[in-house]
C-alpha cells in the first residue's frame, strides 16, 4: 500500500492538488471494522498531499458513529450504491437495503459535512421505464454532489445470468439502454447535478463476460449523441426546409455528428442537409440552427 501511494504520488506530481485517494470496487463501511482502519491508517500520511479521501459504500452501512470515524479521518465524499429507489426493484435483486435506506443514509452524509454522491443502475431483474426514471427524480430530491449511471450488463456465472437464460429477466438492447439514460442524463444535467460516470469503464473480462451483449464501451458518448440528435430533430421541425447549418459547443461537435456519422446519416435518411459549425457560446446539449 506504502509504495502504491508513494508511486501514485510520483506519477501525479502538482496534480495530486486536485486529486482524491479513492477505496472503490466494494462497500468500504461493510468490511471487517480492524481491516478498514488500517487502510485508512495507511495513507493517512499522505492525505496532505490530496484534496481528500472518496469511498463507496452500501447505503445500510451508514450511522452516526461510522460518519464521525471516517470524518476523523479526513474522509470527504461518500457515494452510495443506491441502484434503485423502488423498492419492488430492490427486493428483487437482493440488494439487502429499502429506498428509505437510501434517502436517510443521505441525509446523514449532508448533515455531517460529507459530498453525496448517489450511483443507479438502469434496466435491473423487474426495473422498467417508468422505475428508472422514477429513481433518477427520487435523486434529484436528495441533491447529491454527484451520481453514477450504469447501466445493468449481465455476467456469466450469476443469478441474473441464470433469469436471463430462463427468459425470465429480458435485458434493456444498447438502444433502449441509450433512449433512457439519455432522459436520465438530461433530468441531471437540468437540475445542476454533476454527472461523473455512465457506463461501466472497459475490460477485457467484462467484454468476454457480457452474456447479452449490450455493453458498450463509449456508452455516455450514444447518450449525448442522442441527447443532440432529438434537440435537432425536435427544433427541425419548425421549418419545412431541408438545408440547414446547425452550431454546436465546439466540445459536442463529434457528438452531434454521431459515431461514424450516425446522426448525419439518420438526418440524410429523412432528406435533411445538415452543415455543422461550432459555437462555444452554445451549451453543451443545446442548439442554435441558421436556416
Amino acid at each position: 500500500m506504502k509504495i502504491t501511494v508513494e508511486n501514485a504520488i510520483k506519477d501525479l506530481g502538482e496534480k495530486t492538488k486536485d486529486s482524491e485517494i479513492a477505496f472503490f470496487g466494494g462497500s468500504f463501511t461493510a468490511i471487517e471494522r480492524e481491516y478498514m482502519l488500517s487502510l485508512l491508517e495507511a495513507v493517512k500520511p499522505y492525505i496532505n498531499k490530496f484534496i481528500g479521501i472518496r469511498i463507496s459504500t452500501r447505503p445500510d452501512y451508514i450511522n452516526d458513529e461510522i460518519l464521525i470515524l471516517l470524518k476523523n479521518y479526513n474522509v470527504t465524499t461518500i457515494e452510495l450504491g443506491a441502484q434503485s429507489m423502488s423498492d419492488k426493484v430492490l427486493n428483487a435483486n437482493n440488494r439487502g437495503h429499502s429506498s428509505d435506506d437510501v434517502r436517510k443514509a443521505s441525509e446523514l452524509i449532508k448533515k455531517y459535512g460529507f459530498n453525496l454522491g448517489l450511483q443507479m443502475m438502469t434496466g435491473l431483474y423487474m426495473s422498467d421505464y417508468e422505475s428508472d426514471i422514477y429513481t433518477a427524480k427520487e435523486f434529484i430530491k436528495l441533491n447529491p454532489d454527484c451520481v453514477r449511471i450504469y447501466p445493468t450488463v449481465v455476467m456469466r456465472n450469476t443469478e441474473l445470468e441464470s433469469l436471463f437464460l430462463r427468459k425470465k429477466y429480458i435485458p434493456l438492447t444498447l438502444n433502449e439502454s441509450v433512449s433512457l439514460c439519455s432522459e436520465i442524463i438530461k433530468l441531471f444535467y437540468e437540475n445542476s447535478i454533476d454527472i461523473i460516470r455512465v457506463g461501466l469503464h472497459y475490460s477485457d473480462s467484462l467484454t468476454e463476460n457480457d452474456v447479452a451483449k449490450n455493453y458498450h464501451p463509449a456508452f455516455k458518448e450514444l447518450c449525448e449523441s442522442k441527447i443532440l440528435l432529438d434537440n435537432i430533430l425536435e427544433n427541425l421541425k419548425k421549418y419545412d426546409d431541408k438545408y440547414f447549418t446547425v452550431y454546436v459547443n465546439p466540445k459536442s461537435l463529434s457528438k452531434a455528428i454521431g459515431q461514424n456519422k450516425s446522426n448525419i446519416n439518420t438526418l440524410n435518411s429523412l432528406g435533411y442537409k445538415i452543415n455543422f459549425k461550432t459555437d462555444d457560446k452554445i451549451d453543451k446539449y443545446d442548439i442554435k440552427i441558421l436556416r
